[in-house]
């Protein structure tokens, strides 16, 4: 595809997320909104009308028509649709989860090969300017401690919390650690829903690096947040605030709570990370190159979240089993 050519774009489900993707295209230079689609027809439409583009009630009308899409339906139908627009050599940015399961993950995966197509993601943290700052500075993690907590939506509760939630933090440290997983433990339980509403793991990685990941959506605060340490100092970055504190040896003159350290404060302004997704996508598919997060990176956060939830959906039949 020549790199100056606009890339005809499409978004498959424009619910409470899919129309914030339908807006970045439509005000995204490079882009051709060729159109939306959801099986809500007003929907469809109303998104439709603000960004300038055509209402579809059926994805298979865009075959021939664009060169690139973004899924954001239900993760139960992600594998379906994305099977079918690789197989017509679209490329496909999906929201996380990639998939349901790692099968259906891997489908997608030898399927995007075979068609030299596009998987990315939607791991939208990776584009965190906060994250973003932090990246080359991370260099030797050995501890990570995790909470994203959120206040109770309805949204999302088709899957488990770490598969909502959690599995931002497992795709970070993952690029972080660049380390298999040497021992995984979990614990949790279903509150207000059918699924896991509460979780907590304990991730032993194969470099000896720790991470303590908690998620929950039945909290009474929003908070994001994560705390890497290494050999010298940590970093604490505040996802919703944008804000980093880095801690590192220093002549301790400056107001620091720890003995012969510096602490080092960095807030960054209002910033769209999912234009900035949109963008890398765009730009990926243009040059042909490679995602910031591939469809591998969501199979094996995919992989850690499987894992999680069954140990907490196993231990919860048994204590249900116990009581009866």
């Amino acid at each position: 595809m020549n790199p100056e050519q606009k890339i005809r774009a499409a978004v498959v489900g424009v619910g409470y997320l899919g129309k914030f993707h339908a807006e970045k295209y439509g005000n995204h230079p490079g882009v051709d909104l060729a159109g939306v689609v959801d099986t809500d027809p007003a929907q469809a439409q109303t998104v439709a009308e603000k960004t300038g583009t055509r209402a579809f009630a059926d994805y298979r009308q865009l075959f021939g028509q664009v060169d690139a899409v973004s899924i954001a339906v239900p993760t139960h139908l992600h594998h379906e649709i994305a099977k079918d627009f690789l197989n017509q050599g679209v490329d496909v940015l999906i929201e996380k989860p990639i998939t349901r399961t790692v099968a259906e993950a891997d489908e997608l995966i030898a399927l995007a090969e075979k068609k030299a197509c596009i998987i990315q993601v939607g791991h939208l943290e990776r584009f965190n300017p906060a994250v973003v700052a932090v990246r080359n500075q991370v260099v030797r993690p050995l501890f990570f401690q995790c909470e994203r907590l959120s206040l109770y939506q309805p949204r999302g509760t088709d899957v488990s919390v770490v598969h909502d939630l959690m599995i931002h933090d497992i795709d970070l440290i993952f690029n972080f650690v660049k380390a298999n997983i040497r021992y995984c433990h979990a614990l949790g339980a279903s509150v207000v829903t059918d699924q896991v509403d509460i979780a907590h793991a304990h991730i032993e990685f194969d470099n000896n690096a720790v991470a303590n990941v908690t998620a929950s959506r039945i909290a009474n605060k929003n908070e994001r947040k994560i705390r890497i340490f290494q050999p010298d100092g940590y970093f604490s970055i505040d996802f919703a605030n944008r804000a980093i504190t880095h801690i590192r040896p220093g002549s301790g003159e400056e107001q620091c709570p720890v003995p012969g350290m510096m602490m080092e404060q960095q807030s960054f302004a209002a910033a769209d990370a999912l234009a900035d997704e949109i963008g890398s996508f765009v730009d990926v598919v243009a040059r042909r190159g490679e995602p910031e997060v591939s469809g591998r990176m969501g199979r094996d956060a995919l992989k850690v979240a499987v894992d999680i939830t069954g140990q907490i959906n196993d231990a919860m039949a048994r204590v249900r089993g116990s009581g009866s």
